[in-house]
Order: C-alpha cells, then structure tokens, then sequence
C-alpha cells in the first residue's frame, strides 16, 4: 500500500526532484549552446585553410611578425584567432605530417578561452594545445606548457619544437637538474615545458634570493596544465615545501615504534575504516603510562609524546608499504595513490614520514622546519589566464569552476567510440576475484588479444604478477618501482598477445597503439582489478583502451574484501552475496548494473570527501596567501630598489618608537613604565657613550618622547649617509632588511605550520577552527611585521658597517 499520509513532504521532494531536473536541463542546454559556438568559430579556422595552404613558406613563416606587429598597434589576441589557428594547422601539416581536426580546433579554443575541453584517449591533445600556445607566445609575455612528470616533458617539447620553431618562436625545457642561468634561459623562451613541481619550486626558490639577478621566472602570464585533474586535483592536497633544518631527537621516533608494535587492535588501539584514523583505547592509553612512566598521558608536558605515538600508530597501522610508500635505497619514498608514480622529493610532513622510517628501520632523516610553502591551487591562480586539457575532468567541474574559475567542456569524439565497457562483476572474496582475473587473462592471451590490467597498488600488481607467472603467462609490471621503463612497456602494450600489469599510472598521457591484427581479436582488452576512490581514475583506465574509434571492451572485477567496498560498501549488496554464497567462493559472481550503481554511489562520497579536504587545505591555505604575497611583493620592491630605501627603514623606525612608547606609556601616568622607555632606547637607538636613564624621560608626555626619539634615528641616518657612499648604504640597508625578514619569516611559517596543526582542537570547545586559525593568523602576522620592524631598527642603528659590505654577508 502507498503511504499518503504525509503529502506536504512528498509536494517538497517531487519539488526538488523537478528542481533538479530544471537545473540538469540547463546545463545540457548550456553545453549545447557552447558546443554550437565553438563549431561556428573552428568553421571560419577551417575556411581560411586554402588561403593559408595556398602560401610559400617563407610567406607563412612571417606571419608570425606581422601578428606581433598587429598586437603592438591595438588588436588583442581574440582579434588574431581564426588567422593565427589556421596558419598553426598548415605549419603542423608541412612540418609534422598533421592537420588538426575539427574538433581539435575546438579544443583549441577552449583552451585560449581559459576553460577546459574534456578530450578522450587518442584525440590529440598535445596537437590541439598548438594553437592556443602559438597565438599566446605571440605577446611575447611567455607561455608554459605544464605536464606531470619529466619525461612527458621532454617528449612534448621535442615533438612540438619544430613546429614552433618553424614558426618562429622559441622553445624551453625546464627540469629539475638545471642551472639557474639554464632555468632563466628556458623561462625566457616563448614557450616553457616544465612540471608542476618545477614550476612550484622555482617560485618558492625566487623569493628566497637576495639578488634580482638569481630570480629564473617571469611574472606568470598563461599556462596549459596537461592531464589538468591530476595537477590541480589529485595533487591539491599536498603543499609544495621547501625545508631547513630543525634540531630535534630521533631517539623518540624508535621509542614510540617499538611500543606502539606491542599493541592489538581493539584491546590497545582502534581503527576506523571509513575516516582512516586510528586512536589507542583507555587499556592502550594505561600500557603508554606505564610504559613511559607517566601519571597522565595527555598532562601538558606529554604532548611531544602523545604526538609520537599518534604518528607511530599511523606509520604503523594505517600506511601501507607498497600501497602509500615504497622503499628503496634506504629510503622511504611516496607513492601518489592517484598516479601510482614516487612523488620524488616530497615527505609526509608533521613527523609521520620520521615514523615510517622508524617502523621500516631505516635511517631516520632530521626533521625539518618549512622555510616556504605554497599549494598547487594558489601557484596556479597567479597565473593572468590558465587552461587545462584533460579525459576526465567533467566529475570534478565544480571544483574547477569554484577554485580556478575554469569550464569544463566535453568536446565530441573525431570517431564515434566503439569500446564496450561491461557492467562490474562482484566476487565474495579476493581470492576468488583474483583467481576469475587470471583465468579472463589467460583466455585472451590464449587467442592473442594484448591485455592491460590496472591495479590500485603496487602490492597487489605484484600479487597479480606472481599469479601469472606460476599461470606461464609473460607479462610486463609497471609500477611505481619500474616507471622509468614506462614509455617502453605502454608502446608495446597494445601488440598481440601483449599481458601488461600497471597501477593507476597506466601509460597516462602515452597512447596505446593496436599491433597488426588486434582490431579483428577485439582491440585492447583493459581489466581493472579494483575500483579506485574516484571515477576519473577508472575512466582513465578505461580510456586507454577504444581510442580513435578502435574497438576495445573493459571490465571492471571487484570482491567484498577490497578497500572502497569494505569503507563504502552497501549493505544490501553483502547480504546478497552472503545470501547467494555456496561452499565454493569461485561459483558465485554478481553482475549487474546496480552493482555498478552502488560503486559509483560509494566513489561519489569519496570524492565529496576528498573535495571537503582539498577545500580545506585551500581555506588554510588562503590566510598564508595573502600574507605570503606580502611579504614576497614588498621583499621584491627591496631587492629592485635602485637609488635608496631611506623612506622604508625611516618608516619602520617611526613605527617602532610609536609601538614601544604606546606600550609603557598605558593607563595613568602613574603606571608609566620609564625604565623601560629608557631601555627600549638605549637597546635599540642610543650608543653606549650617550645612554639614557628612567629620569631623562620623566616629566616628558607620549608625543615629546617620540619626538625626541624620531629626531635622534634621523640623525643616525644622517650620520650612515655621511660615511657610506650611495651605493654602499643601499646595499646596507638591504642587508639588514632582508636577513630580518627572512629569518623573521621562516619563524611565522613554522609558526603558523604548528598553529594549523593544533588548532582541530578547537573545535571541542564549540570553535569553528578555521576562523580561529584566521584570526590568531592575523594577530600572529601583526607581531611579525613589529619583530621585523623592531629589529631592523635595531640592527640598522647598531651595526658596524664599511664600505664594500655585501648581501651574502652576515652582520
């Protein structure tokens, strides 16, 4: 019987139902409308084909100058799109042997517009960013094509440089191995490949410098991110960090080790499956008291402790070797769970990389203290317009549109797809999913059709690989401890009979060619032996199978044991299984399509998670942004100073006498704190030979002491000009500003780093901790600028000084 009861609720769900509908249909309607524009406009590229085929080369060569010269007398940049795409598509036809489709036009539009077209496998993104860099490079402001690793770096630019150079323009590879005079060189090219990290470093490292002259990038003007979900999405949650060192003890790190590895679950500590954290229990909490010797765990004087076991019960109990790191060569190295590749040069921060070490036993690295730190979404919103192509990106437009204020627009197909992608098969156990995997895999090698099989982690391609090898099938492993090979091993990949084992790094922005007779055996059969936390994972995994038109089919196997259906796994499809399951675990298989339905319910939740995450790592972020672009600006006006910083130190002087005379000079005169008026002058203004006492300013009100005292460092400056000759006492005064700052500011970061690390408690107190992170930001960024302004003032009155005193020197 339907239940009638309760219409009003039933009037507001069919409400937001239609809602919802209204709004989907907006959007579809929208999409259609954008897809209708970008015809029209690759239409009039396509119109100027003949024209542009029908010049010399020397003829086309030179429009490359007569555009620049355009932009120089008032046209913009959309002005020259149709002519400058189409002189793109007849060079890339003469010189590379290709001439960009329709749809890549298209493609290429978007990315000018600054929005993202959501490409397949196969569809020619590397050709189709051509002509948005070309019309771009044209304002000669400089353009950078970001990729996610240094070897797609490469691959791009010497596929692309003869085009570009054809055309006239200039071509730079940035990598990590570089000189700084290399890396200027390569940032002063038209057009930049580089990758994120690269990117992200270098601007770190070019607002450390003390001379303009070792800054090696220009003011950031427009980027096209390669595989743009990967950078701006994946990667989001972890900051670029460049480290000092910090003087810590390693003793405690092996201590908190080997307690916590004594420990059981549930009687000592518990894990929660679904949030990944993990806590000891009141009999773990009594095992710590009576092992360390302490009344209360979590008196305050614990705390450095408490911190090490929370870390330890992590590296422990929720890191996985092989699945979130590796180890190698003595060291322990990350491994990007979106990627599958070694994240090279990053470590986990907050002490748990030092807990791995010490549970792995390897050499335990000194903690670090961070000196500079930035997030991929705050480097990449600097840039003046930014662009990225990409297969996967529609189930993360949101994101796209509220953080970076892109589009994403999916752009159709040159060929229609012909790849079958089959609904999941569900297995009991692991065991028996893995057993039907390998069977599924020796079929097809059997009758010839190449194979690749993507595995969440490296320890399960290592499993799979093992399985293989007593089945006698030959097979190639990718993972993050063979990437190097990657080129190698996805160029063979699609050749008959070919068996190729990867983590989700499957070949990513490599394409997968079919051999001789494989499209008559079925195309690429793609098997993914798990689903990954977010969908575009698995699309990418799907993707690399059925491009251009190829046929293909892919397969997704999954068991009730694996991580995402054990976290997010519905209960009804358990009791199904349960209820389905005999003696033997291999007969029993569910397929279905609301199985399929109830995995992408279970990732959609992940990705909601994921995104809460990211958005918080940006919210925190945000506070250190505009301070960091702050201090990076007014640091960078003192580096480029020609002719004198006297108004800057004067100033910062005058507020420091207005601070400190505010300060004891509070409440009735009564109260007035002259002693330490006088010390606060003789400390930072006052040579010992002319020191002042508590009477010299008795008797005085607030403004004829800060008078007395204004005149006084007027005076000492005076008497620096007088001995230093213009150039010298510029260089002085630099000197002493920017080893201030930066000292001063290292301390904030660090600060602010322990800051955001505590301030989650606050949150039992009934405190929003991201407004309290805000505002004792603020009242922490004011007392830094009075540090700063404090000790310049001191050490600019104190120091001795000579003539040929420079930067790199300590005072």
């Amino acid at each position: 019987m339907y239940d009638c009861g309760d219409h009003t609720s039933w009037t507001k769900e069919k409400k937001g139902i239609i809602a919802m509908a209204n709004f989907l249909k907006k959007v579809i309607e929208n999409d259609k409308k954008e897809l209708k524009r970008l015809d029209r406009m690759a239409c009039k590229v396509e119109a100027l084909a003949d024209e542009m085929a029908a010049l010399s080369d020397e003829q086309l060569q030179a429009k490359t100058t007569e555009f620049k010269e355009r932009l120089q007398k008032g046209e913009t940049l959309d002005d020259l799109l149709y002519e400058a795409f189409a002189v793109v598509r007849e060079a890339a036809k003469r010189v590379l042997g290709l001439f960009p489709y329709h749809v890549q036009i298209m493609g290429g539009i978007v990315l000018h517009d600054g929005n993202i077209p959501e490409m397949k496998t196969g569809e020619g993104k590397t050709l189709t960013a051509t002509m948005p860099v070309y019309l771009n490079a044209l304002s000669g402001k400089g353009v950078h094509v970001v990729t996610v690793n240094e070897y797609l770096t490469q691959r791009d630019a010497e596929a692309m440089s003869e085009l570009y150079e054809y055309l006239g323009l200039t071509i730079g590879i940035n990598t990590n191995a570089k000189t700084p005079a290399e890396k200027r060189e390569a940032y002063l090219c038209d057009i930049t490949y580089s990758t994120n990290n690269e990117l992200g470093f270098d601007y770190l490292r070019d607002n450390m410098v003390t001379y303009k002259e070792d800054m090696v990038q220009r003011p950031l003007n427009y980027a096209i991110v390669d595989e743009v979900d990967s950078i701006l999405i994946d990667e989001a949650r972890t900051p670029l960090i460049i480290s000092g060192p910090a003087e810590k003890s390693t003793a405690l790190y092996i201590r908190a080790d080997k307690f916590v590895k004594k420990l059981k679950e549930e009687i000592d500590y518990t894990i929660d499956i679904q949030s990944k954290t993990i806590g000891l229990t009141d009999e773990g909490i009594n095992k710590a008291e009576e092992v360390f010797h302490l009344e209360n765990l979590y008196d305050v004087e614990n705390t450095a402790l408490t911190h090490h076991l929370d870390e330890a019960l992590r590296a422990n109990y929720i890191m996985i070797r092989d699945i979130d790191y590796v180890v190698q060569d003595g060291k322990v190295m990350i491994v990007d769970q979106f990627t599958g590749r070694i994240m090279d040069g990053r470590r986990y921060s907050d002490g748990l990389h030092q807990a791995i070490e010490a549970k792995e036993g390897v050499k335990i690295e000194d903690e670090t203290k961070t000196m500079a730190n930035i997030t991929f979404q705050n480097y990449f919103r600097m840039y003046n317009k930014l662009a990225g192509m990409t297969g996967t990106a529609k189930t993360e437009e949101d994101e796209f549109r509220e953080i970076y204020n892109m589009h994403v627009i999916q752009i159709p197909t040159n060929k229609p797809i012909a790849r079958e992608d089959r609904d999941d098969l569900l297995y009991p156990t692991l065991k028996a999913k893995f057993h039907a995997v390998v069977e599924d895999i020796k079929e097809r090698h059997a009758k010839g059709q190449p194979v690749l099989v993507g595995t969440v982690a490296v320890e399960t391609s290592e499993l799979l690989s093992n399985m293989l090898t007593k089945a006698r099938i030959p097979h190639e492993v990718l993972n993050a401890k063979n990437h190097f090979k990657e080129a190698e091993i996805i160029m063979n990949a699609g050749q008959p009979g070919a068996v190729t084992i990867a983590t989700n790094m499957a070949g990513r922005g490599t394409d997968i060619k079919l051999g001789p007779g494989v499209e008559e055996l079925g195309g690429l059969a793609v098997i993914g032996t798990e689903r990954h936390e977010s969908r575009r994972i698995d699309n990418q995994l799907r993707g690399r199978s059925g491009r251009q038109g190829d046929v293909g089919v892919s397969q997704f196997y999954l068991s009730l044991e694996d991580d995402l259906m054990r976290r997010f796994g519905s209960d009804r499809v358990r009791a199904m299984l349960e209820h389905l399951r005999g003696d033997d675990d291999e007969e029993i298989v569910i397929q279905n399509k609301m199985i399929t339905k109830q995995v992408e319910a279970a990732q959609k939740r992940v990705e909601g998670n994921n995104y809460d995450s990211r958005k918080q790592v940006l919210q925190y972020d945000d506070v250190m942004r505009e301070q960091r672009e702050t201090i990076y600006r007014e640091r960078l006006q003192v580096i480029n100073e020609e002719h004198s910083l006297k108004d800057v130190i004067l100033g910062m002087m005058h507020r420091t006498i207005e601070r400190s005379i505010k300060s004891f000079t509070r409440g009735d005169k009564k109260e007035w704190n002259y002693e330490q008026i006088a010390n606060f002058a003789n400390t930072t203004i006052y040579s010992e030979a002319e020191e002042k006492t508590a009477a010299d300013f008795e008797g005085m009100t607030p403004d004829q002491m800060k008078q007395m005292l204004f005149q006084k460092v007027e005076e000492e400056y005076a008497n620096k000009e007088a001995q230093l000759d213009a150039d010298a006492l510029l260089e002085f005064e630099k000197v002493v500003i920017l080893r201030v700052v930066d000292e001063d500011w290292t301390d904030h970061i660090d600060e602010m780093d322990q800051l955001r690390q505590s301030i989650g408690l606050r949150a039992y107190g009934q405190n929003n901790p991201l407004v309290e992170y805000q505002q004792e930001g603020y009242q922490m960024y004011n007392q830094m600028i009075a540090d700063i302004e404090f000790e310049v003032t001191r050490l600019f009155l104190k120091a001795r000084i000579h003539n040929d005193m420079t930067r790199s020197e300590q005072l």
